[in-house]
């Protein structure tokens, strides 16, 4: 792995079942979605469907654990969904998953049909490593409004991803920021899978390697690396 991750000890203590994997590609070809990542995220969602039979996303037992992680650090889950929670409920509705360009979709069809966080980042956008805290409040979140690029900041003591040059995602895994995320012209990937228990280690290995058998038949040429699984000692 070319980039460190850490979890700091604030939110080790906030939610001890929390693990993540992270699966590092390099040499991708990215571009509009096609027909081939519409096809994944529509099988995505026909396996979400089977395993909740006809429930809510919410009352899946996995979800309801991150709704209590949330719900830890001051957030209301019922108004800011956890991303797997999100995507589950749109691909639920009627307007199904939005499409968003190949490597996007391939992620979202592994986080749909394993109902688990999954995000992705331009390494080459990332500047130093990667860390899990409770923010202060101060650092800067670039995301988009109005169709133009604005500064936000985290409130004090949500749990945030971030990096040296400020934070990459908001509340946990609720909103990516502009800065790193994966775009058409995007060849270099780092993509995080998080659980919280009663996922287990094992079901969470088996989410990477289907990421990673994913990637591979998108994008033959690529160099593609699964971590080790962290999760509190």
């Amino acid at each position: 792995m070319t980039r460190s991750l850490h979890v700091s000890d604030e939110v080790r203590a906030l939610a001890p079942g929390f693990g993540y994997l992270a699966v590092e590609a390099h040499g991708l070809t990215n571009g509009p979605s096609d027909e081939t990542s519409s096809a994944l995220l529509d099988e995505a969602t026909r396996r979400l469907a089977e395993r909740l039979g006809g429930g809510a996303p919410q009352d899946d037992p996995h979800i309801a654990a991150w709704r209590a992680a949330y719900t830890a650090f001051g957030c209301k889950p019922s108004r800011t969904r956890n991303s797997a929670e999100a995507l589950a409920k749109r691909a639920l509705a009627d307007g199904g998953l939005p499409r968003i360009n190949r490597l996007v979709d391939l992620y979202n069809a592994i986080s749909v049909a394993h109902l688990i966080p999954v995000g992705g980042e331009d390494l080459d956008r990332i500047q130093g490593g990667m860390r899990l805290v409770r923010a202060t409040g101060e650092e800067p979140f670039a995301t988009a409004a109005g169709g133009a690029e604005v500064i936000e900041h985290p409130e004090p003591g949500e749990v945030v991803w971030c990096d040296d040059a400020g934070v990459t995602c908001r509340r946990w895994n609720w909103r990516q920021g502009v800065r790193t995320r994966l775009t058409e012209e995007s060849t270099s990937a780092l993509f995080l899978l998080e659980r919280m228990e009663p996922m287990t280690l094992g079901e969470l290995g088996t989410a990477a390697a289907e990421l990673a058998e994913a990637l591979h038949k998108a994008c033959p040429e690529a160099r593609i690396e699964i971590g080790d699984v962290w999760a509190r000692p």
